[in-house]
């Protein structure tokens, strides 16, 4: 029964794709934000939601919640269009509605040829992150989760493959024997760090407990690597700015938990920044 679910979600999708790429980026984007407003509470829980805002924001009210609720579903809306344009925002077609600043960072660590540990969060449309870095000329592997839906995942793991960064490294413990190999031979690594992990430990995020990924840790640990975030927000709903942060060195009096809590809060500084441009729809916090 499920995979009768999904191959109905798929073929849907596929139709609202079709759609997307006959009316073109800036129409597709505002249809996918009317679309994301509509369909996006039937698929997440409200109450999930608006607990994880309630208990990440204790002062705001329940007119800004819904406010910021409403904005977020259209927001997925958008990145959801976007996907029919990858390939575009690859090009020079749609380079021009993405400004990166901290270019010279880049340029460097690519003439320096020393893997870095690139980290971000699911930050408006945070596949362009990976594609930018490896347009720059840096080696990079980007860690991914699969999708749920096997039909959907399918087409996902090709645009990500073919536009965003050709190496692609499956989220979960084989992914971390590759994520160790591929820095061992110079190659940079990308994941981001806000998705819930079992197999992390506890740090805190918003001043509660959740399970965290340790890998930058553990390459910080290992390799004397630095950590460099980089933060991407939608600007007028067609336009990116991307920021490359400057690297973060550790010390060697720093452990495994003190640096994952540092970057926690580095993720939790950036999600109030733009707090409808997150993703508040998993449960982050279920320990």
């Amino acid at each position: 029964m499920k995979q009768l679910r999904y191959f109905i979600e798929f073929l849907l999708i596929k139709l609202f794709f079709l759609i997307f790429k006959l009316i073109g980026y800036k129409n597709a984007s505002n249809l996918g934000a009317k679309l994301g407003s509509i369909l996006g509470p039937f698929f997440r829980s409200r109450k999930l939601i608006r607990n994880n805002l309630k208990n990440s924001f204790p002062s705001i009210t329940d007119k800004e919640i819904d406010i910021l609720i409403k904005n977020m579903w259209r927001n997925y809306g958008r990145i959801f269009s976007d996907y029919v344009f990858i390939d575009q925002f690859r090009s020079k077609k749609l380079q021009k509605y993405i400004v990166i600043n901290g270019i010279e960072i880049l340029e460097k660590i690519k003439n320096e040829g020393k893997p870095v540990i690139f980290i971000s969060g699911h930050f408006n449309n945070f596949e362009l992150m990976a594609m930018k870095i490896e347009l720059s000329g840096i080696e990079l592997s980007a860690v991914y989760r699969p999708l749920n839906n096997i039909f959907l995942n399918r087409t996902m793991e090709n645009l990500r493959k073919s536009y965003i960064c050709k190496n692609q490294i499956k989220k979960g413990l084989g992914g971390v024997r590759e994520i160790i190999k591929a820095f061992s031979q110079n190659i940079s690594i990308a994941l981001m760090i806000d998705q819930r992990v079992t197999e992390g430990e506890k740090s805190i995020l918003f001043k509660k407990s959740t399970y965290t990924t340790t890998i930058p840790a553990q390459l910080v640990k290992k390799y004397k690597c630095p950590v460099v975030p980089i933060y991407i927000q939608r600007s007028n709903d067609i336009f990116f700015d991307m920021t490359v942060e400057k690297p973060i060195y550790f010390s060697e009096n720093d452990d495994v938990k003190s640096i994952t809590l540092k970057l926690n809060n580095w993720l939790e500084s950036k999600i109030s920044l733009n707090p409808d441009q997150w993703i508040w729809t998993h449960n982050k916090w279920k320990l």
